[in-house]
Order: C-alpha cells, then structure tokens, then sequence
C-alpha cells in the first residue's frame, strides 16, 4: 500500500493544490493502483504487476533511492549496474537484485537494459545521464532521472531530445528535484507568479557548504590519477560532475529559474579553487551575476569549505515592490509584505521530495500520463548553471543565446577501463 506521504504527490510532478475531499479521493484510487496495472501502459508487466525497476548507479544516493523506491511498493527492483563490481554487489546484497542480474563496466546498462525491466532509475555521474537516458528511451524504457540532467550544453541538449521522443513513444520521463514537489514551495512561487510581491526588483541565490567529498581525496593523484580513480571520485571531477555548481548548487539555480520563469539575458562571474587545492579540479566557490529581462539581476554565490559559523544552505530571496520571498532547502518559506504568506519549515524536503517523485512516476506510467512536464524546467535550470560555469570559467560575460548556439561537449576520456 502506498503510504499518505507519498500519496501527497500528484499525478505529475509539477505542483498541483488540493483540497481535502479530492485529496481523499485520490488516496483511494492509489490503494487499489497496485492490482489495476493498465498493460498497455507498462511494457512488459501484466496487469496487476509491479514494475520492474532496474537502477543505474550504485553509489551512495542510487543505494538510498534504490531503498525508496522499494518501500513504495509498486517497484520490484530487478537488476543493478555499476561502473564497479563491489558497489553493485554491496547494493544487490542489501536491497536483493540476484547475482546473475548485477552488471559491472561502461556498458554495464546496455546488459541492464537488455534484462526485461519496465523503468529504469539513473543515478550515476552526470556526464553519462545524456547516454543512458537516450539509450533507456531508445529501448522502450521509461526514465527516472536524478538531477543534474548533463554536464554540458550537448547533453542538455540530448535529454531535452530524449523527453520529446519518450512522449512521442508514451514513455515516461521524470527528472527528480525536490523542491519542485514540495507543497510550500509550489505555494509561494505559485503566489509570486500571482504578484504577491509586485514587480521584481532582484534576486539572491546562495548554496554555501563545508568541504565535502573529503572521503574521495584518497582517490586523487593529481595528474597521474586513473580514470578508475576518477570515476572513484567522480564529484571532484569538472567533467564527470559538471563542477560544484552544476551538480551541487543547481538546487538554488533552478529555484531562482522557477521564480523568474524566464532565461537570462547573460551572466557574468569569477570563481576558482581558493581553499581545496589538494585534491580534484573541481573549484571550491563562485560569485556570479544574471541578468534578466527588465532589468532584473539575481546574485549568486556558492562556497565549499569551511565558512566559520557563518550561515550554511541553500537559499534564495526574490525582492518586489510589494514584498519579498524567502525560501530555504529544508528551512523556511515565506513571503513578506503587502501580501503575507507565513509557509512553513520543509525540514524533510531531501527524503520527502524523493518519495512523492517516485509515487508521482508510478501513477504517471500506470495511467498512461506521458506528459513529461518536468524535462524543459530542467532543461533551463541546468544550462543556467553551465553559463555562470562558463563566465567564470573564462572571466567575461557570457549571453544565453551564445550558449545555446555553442554545443559545447565535455569529452572525460575514459580510454582502457573496464567495458
């Protein structure tokens, strides 16, 4: 039985307000969803089956989502694969994928997508989201995408062509965020929309962090570090990871997106490695500027080192002439102002956001809703993150369309590991 948590989310992952009498109405038809498999909406499982789910990805967050999407109950996780045989073994022992159906190598999700699954959850290194997604699609596969979608403006590119052609072949695409899902988030940004705070004057986005990823230094040999090596620490990477501000602060980007609902005009910025000099190539913080129409600029600022007491997390303001916004990732939502919205504390916004994006996946290929609404959101946020990555990067101005005209492409060269 599907829990009232993840019953909170809706048929699709874009946020939708409810009241009690339809939300009550919803929970019944999602306790009998699980004998009322329509078959030609999942390929390959009869009615009344579970999906049969095979996970990509079996480190630390595929290990914990591989767990999620067993407790929901409609899944039945059927295989696993991994660049590494022991991070596929240790994630077939603890969520029970038999040995015969754990792959290992580069093109161990080839062999996972020749296994009879009906979806597939992709949770490796970013750089390679854009391959296995198109390949999943090309096979008839449906697709749960973590976030980041690409490392480049080419992969955006490709995942945004993959949710076309899964729609145009009724397959479904979700790429999880949290924030996206979560009810005082789609609140607030929903009442912005409205012109709870007038117009827009600017922006802040902030992501500041400690030193992460400590545990993958031991990995990193400087320039004589092996592509196993890297893949081992593929966080620490630029290329496997898209840097910090791709993979980690696109979390407080796409909320600054999703207020502005609209792309930049240009941004510009610095950044560089200024405190985690020993280990990957990765920088450790950037200060960046987009400008928007109508003069509308949004700051940003990310940090991964140690900040001295100095607030942590990710968060975002947007100030209007009637008031201002204020969100915070598992933290505070409000709007002051003219237009008072007191929100509420998204303390479990991490698992909780999870969990209804996986129910939400569900209900979406057992009722045939092969929309895909969340790709395009994704889509821009993502290549938000590559032009502030771009401008500091080359320290100038970088404009939106020059990004889009480029079809920049990350190349990780792999070369002699294991296939």
């Amino acid at each position: 039985m599907m829990s009232k948590e993840s019953i909170t989310s809706s048929r699709r992952t874009t946020c939708r307000r409810i009241n009690r009498r339809q939300f009550l109405a919803g929970a019944g038809a999602a306790a009998v969803s699980f004998t009322i498999v329509q078959p030609q909406a999942v390929h390959g499982a009869e009615a009344g089956a579970k999906l049969r789910l095979g996970l990509i990805g079996c480190g630390g967050r595929g290990t914990w989502i591989g767990d999620l999407f067993k407790q929901h109950g409609g899944y039945e996780l059927t295989a696993a694969a991994d660049f590494f045989q022991d991070k596929v073994d240790a994630f077939g022992d603890k969520l029970g994928v038999d040995a015969s159906r754990r792959f290992s190598g580069l093109s161990s999700y080839k062999r996972l997508l020749e296994s009879g699954i009906d979806a597939i959850a992709i949770e490796t290194p970013p750089y390679f989201h854009p391959e296995h997604a198109a390949a999943a699609v090309d096979a008839g596969i449906h697709v749960y995408l973590a976030k980041p979608i690409a490392v480049d403006v080419w992969g955006c590119k490709s995942i945004q062509q993959s949710g076309k052609k899964a729609s145009d072949k009724k397959l479904c695409f979700l790429v999880d965020f949290q924030t996206r899902v979560n009810e005082l988030f789609c609140e607030a940004v929903k009442r912005v929309h409205n012109g709870a705070i007038g117009d827009f004057a600017f922006g802040e986005a902030t992501y500041h962090a400690e030193t992460l990823f400590k545990d993958k230094y031991k990995f990193w040999q400087g320039e004589q570090t092996s592509p196993e090596r890297r893949l081992r620490a593929w966080q620490l990477d630029k290329t496997l990871s898209g840097d910090m501000i791709t993979e980690q602060s696109i979390h407080a980007l796409d909320v600054a997106s999703w207020i502005m609902n609209t792309e930049p005009i240009q941004a510009t910025g610095t950044g560089g490695r200024k405190v985690r000099t020993q280990a990957g190539d990765i920088y450790d913080c950037f200060t960046l500027v987009y400008e928007y129409p109508n003069r509308v600029g949004i700051t940003f600022s990310s940090r991964q080192f140690d900040g001295y007491g100095t607030p942590e997390g990710i968060r975002n303001r947007m100030f209007g002439s009637k008031g201002v916004l204020e969100t915070e990732y598992g933290g505070q939502v409000l709007i002051r102002g003219e237009n008072f919205y007191r929100g509420g504390k998204t303390t479990d916004i991490y698992k909780q956001g999870a969990v209804s994006n996986i129910a939400a996946f569900y209900t979406n290929i057992t009722g045939g809703n092969c929309e895909n609404s969340t790709v395009e959101p994704s889509f821009r946020s993502n290549l938000l993150t590559i032009l502030g990555r771009t401008a500091a990067y080359e320290g100038r101005t970088v404009k939106w369309d020059e990004l889009l005209k480029s079809d920049q492409k990350l190349e990780a060269n792999l070369t002699g590991v294991k296939d």
